[in-house]
C-alpha cells in the first residue's frame, strides 16, 4: 500500500514527523516498509489487517495509537444519515452470499472532465493516473478509506442485478480486451438488457464506461465475498486494487461510508444532483463480538510487567470500547477490525504498541529432557549414505498430472493433482538432469537421484531412487523402493560412520547452453593421456568448461588397418560453454580446430581421427 506523508497529513493537526520517521514507526509497531521515496511510503500490509489498513485512514489510525497523537478526524467515526431511496434505480441480488450489500446512487446532472491539481497530485503521489473527475474521485475515496467504488453511464440503466454468469457469457472490460467467463464469476449487470456491466469486485465492462459525453450515473459502492472475487481474479488473470480490497473481507457497513465521501466528491468536483441511492443489505452485519483478556494473561505471555492504565489507554488509543471489572479487560472493536477475534489477538495488540523492547530480556526455561530426533537423524544418515554411491538429492513439486486430490485452481495446468507417488516427478527431472550431465559427470557415469518427499492423502515420506538406466535397488528389492515407515527411517544405519571429504572450490555457472565436442587421436603406444590433455587445455581457450577422457582403445599390429597399427587411441571430450551468449557451432568448431591443429603440429606422429 503506497502512502503519501501530505494525504496522511490531513488526518492530523500535529505536523507528522519525516517519512523516514514514520517508516521506522510502522516498521517497529506494525507493518515492513518496502520503500520510502521523497514523500511516499510503500507499506507492505499483512492480509490479517489488509481490511483496514489497505487505505490512508487506517495507516493514520496506526500511526495515531503508535505515536500516540489524536486523529484530528476519523472518518469511520462519524454518524451517517439514513440513504435517501429512489424509484429510479432497482437493485437485484441473486445470492446474498456472494453480495453481502449493494449500494447504489443516481446522480444526474454531471460534468465530467479533468480533475482539479489537488486530487491529480494526490493519486500520482501514489502510482495512481489521473482519468477524469468521476473516475478520480471513486479511486480517491478507496485509497482514502479503503472501500472499492465504481461509477457506470446511467445512459439506459434503470436497474442492477448481481448474478452469477452464464455459459459462454463474454464482456469486455474498461482497457478493451474481451474475457470468456466462468459460470461462477459474479457479474454486475443491466437489468433490462442482462448484459454485463462488470465483474463484481474485480473490473468495470466497456459497456457503461464513464465518457466525456456522459451526464448521468450510476455509483456502486458493495461488498462482495471475498472467496469468490479472488477466484474470479485468479481464474481471469485479472488483479485490481478492488479486488486485493475485497478477497481481504472489508466489513459490509465500510460500503456506507465510501457511498456517502464519494458522492460529496462528486458533487463538488462535476456537479449534478444525487436523485437517490439504494441500499439493499439483505443480512445487515451484527457488531463483532468483545473480546476478554486479563492483565496476568497479558504479563504473562508477553513477560511484561505493564500497569492497568498503560493496558487502557493502548486499547483507547486504538478506538476500542473498552471496560475493565478488577484486571479484566472486555474490549469490543470497532466494525473495520475484523482481526480482534481471541484474547491472544488483545495481548499483541498491547505488545507491538507499548514497543516489545520495552518488555525485559529474559532467559528461556529449560527443557526438561530432549526431543526425539532418532527419525531425522535415520533420514539425515540414509542420505549421506545414497550421496557416497553416487546419488544426488532432488526436491520436486507436490504437484503431478494424477492423484486422489484434485487442486481446485492449479498453478500449472499440467499438473492439477496432489501427488501420491514421488516416481512421476523423479522421472521428468532425470530427463532434465540428462541435459546438464555432460558439465557434471563423466561419460560413462550414471545420472542417479533420489527424493525423500511428502506424498497425498496420506502425508507419508517415501524414498526414492532413479538412475539413467534403470530403477535403484535398494536392499533386496529392484524397482521402485517401498514406502519407508517410521521405524525404518529410525533404525537405518545406526553403525554407519560417514567418510571425510575435502571440498571443491564452487565455481559460477552459465545460463547459457553448452556444446559438447569430442578429439580422438592414434598416438604411438608409449604416449601418455596426460600429455594429450596438456595440449588440449592450453589451447582449448575459457569456452572449455570441462575436458576428460572418455575412451581408450589399442589395436595389435594384426589388423589390417594400416592407420592404427601398433598405436592406441585416445579420446577426449571438451564441454564448451559461454557466459556471455549462447555459443555458435562455428565457435564450437574453431575450438576444435585449433585444438586438433595445435596437437598435430606437437607431435606428427600424432593423427587426427575423423
Amino acid at each position: 500500500m503506497k502512502i503519501s506523508l501530505k494525504w496522511l497529513q490531513k488526518y492530523f493537526d500535529e505536523p507528522l514527523p519525516s517519512p523516514e520517521k514514520i517508516s521506522d514507526a510502522l516498521t517497529f509497531h506494525a507493518f515492513e516498509i518496502e520503500a520510502v521515496e521523497g514523500d511516499m511510503i510503500d507499506v507492505k500490509v499483512l492480509p490479517n489487517r489488509a481490511a483496514d489498513c489497505l487505505s490512508h485512514r487506517g495507516l493514520a489510525k496506526e500511526l495515531s495509537a503508535i505515536l500516540d497523537v489524536p486523529l484530528k478526524e476519523d472518518p469511520l467515526r462519524t454518524l451517517l444519515p439514513k440513504f435517501s431511496g429512489t424509484d429510479t434505480l432497482t437493485v437485484t441480488i441473486k445470492d446474498p452470499q456472494k453480495c453481502m450489500r449493494y449500494i447504489g446512487a443516481v446522480v444526474r446532472g454531471v460534468k465530467v472532465g479533468p480533475s482539479p491539481l489537488w486530487l491529480r497530485e494526490a493519486l500520482e503521489a501514489v502510482g495512481q493516473r489521473s482519468i477524469n473527475n468521476i473516475v478520480d474521485a471513486t479511486n480517491y475515496v478507496m485509497l482514502d478509506i479503503g472501500q472499492p467504488l465504481h461509477a457506470f453511464d446511467g445512459r439506459g440503466l434503470s436497474g442492477i442485478t448481481v448474478r452469477d454468469a452464464n455459459d459462454e457469457e463474454k464482456m469486455t472490460i474498461l482497457s478493451g480486451e474481451e474475457y470468456a467467463l466462468p459460470k461462477d464469476v459474479l457479474l454486475i449487470t443491466d437489468v433490462g438488457t442482462g448484459e454485463a456491466l462488470g465483474i463484481a469486485g474485480v473490473k468495470g465492462g466497456k459497456r457503461a464506461e464513464i465518457s466525456d459525453a456522459t451526464t448521468d450515473i450510476i455509483v456502486e459502492s458493495a461488498n462482495f465475498d471475498g472467496t469468490t472475487v479472488r477466484r474470479a481474479a485468479q481464474v481471469l488473470k485479472l488483479f485490481t486494487d478492488a479486488s486485493l480490497r475485497f478477497q481481504n473481507r472489508p466489513s459490509p457497513e465500510l460500503a456506507a461510508y465510501g457511498m456517502h465521501g464519494v458522492l460529496a466528491l462528486i458533487t463538488e468536483l462535476a456537479g449534478g444532483e444525487v436523485i437517490g441511492v439504494v441500499d439493499e443489505y439483505p443480512s445487515p452485519a451484527m457488531p463483532l463480538p468483545a473480546v476478554s483478556v486479563s492483565l496476568a494473561k497479558i504479563n504473562g505471555v508477553l513477560g511484561s510487567s505493564f500497569a492497568k492504565g498503560e493496558v487502557e489507554d493502548v486499547f483507547k488509543r486504538l478506538g476500542f470500547e473498552v471496560r475493565s471489572e478488577g484486571d479484566i479487560f472486555t474490549v469490543t472493536p470497532p466494525f473495520e477490525r475484523t482481526d480482534i477475534v481471541i484474547s491472544e489477538d488483545l495481548v499483541e495488540e498491547v505488545g507491538r504498541i507499548i514497543g516489545y523492547d520495552k518488555v525485559p530480556s529474559a532467559e528461556l526455561p529449560s527443557i526438561e529432557g530432549s526431543p526425539d530426533q532418532a527419525r531425522y537423524h535415520g533420514i539425515e544418515r540414509m542420505k549421506d549414505q545414497l550421496i557416497e554411491q553416487g546419488f544426488t538429492e532432488v526436491s520436486t513439486q507436490s504437484f503431478a498430472k494424477n492423484g486422489d486430490i484434485m487442486l481446485a485452481n492449479p498453478l500449472d495446468k499440467t499438473k492439477p493433482a496432489l501427488r501420491t507417488s514421488l516416481e512421476e516427478n523423479l522421472r521428468e527431472a532425470l530427463e532434465k538432469g540428462k541435459q546438464y550431465a555432460p558439465l557434471i559427470l563423466l561419460l560413462n557415469e550414471k545420472l542417479k537421484l533420489f527424493e525423500i518427499g511428502t506424498v497425498f492423502p496420506r502425508e507419508r515420506e517415501h524414498l526414492e531412487l532413479r538412475m539413467t538406466e534403470r530403477v535403484a535397488a535398494w536392499g533386496e528389492k529392484a524397482g521402485i523402493v517401498d514406502d519407508l515407515s517410521k521405524a525404518k527411517l529410525e533404525d537405518h544405519g545406526k553403525d554407519y560412520t560417514p567418510k571425510r571429504y575435502v571440498l571443491g572450490t564452487y565455481r559460477p555457472f552459465s545460463v547459457y547452453p553448452f556444446i559438447v565436442r569430442d578429439v580422438a587421436l592414434w598416438v604411438p603406444k608409449e604416449t601418455k593421456a596426460g600429455d594429450i590433455e596438456v595440449i588440449i587445455r592450453a589451447n582449448a581457450g575459457e569456452l572449455a568448461q570441462k575436458i576428460y577422457l572418455f575412451d581408450t582403445f589399442e589395436k595389435p599390429p594384426s589388423l589390417e588397418h594400416a592407420e592404427g597399427d601398433g598405436k592406441k587411441s585416445f579420446a577426449f571430450r571438451m564441454v564448451l560453454q559461454s557466459f556471455e551468449h549462447t555459443l555458435l557451432d562455428a565457435e564450437a568448431n574453431a575450438v576444435y580446430d585449433k585444438v586438433v591443429s595445435a596437437l598435430q603440429k606437437t607431435n606428427a606422429s600424432w593423427v587426427a581421427r575423423t
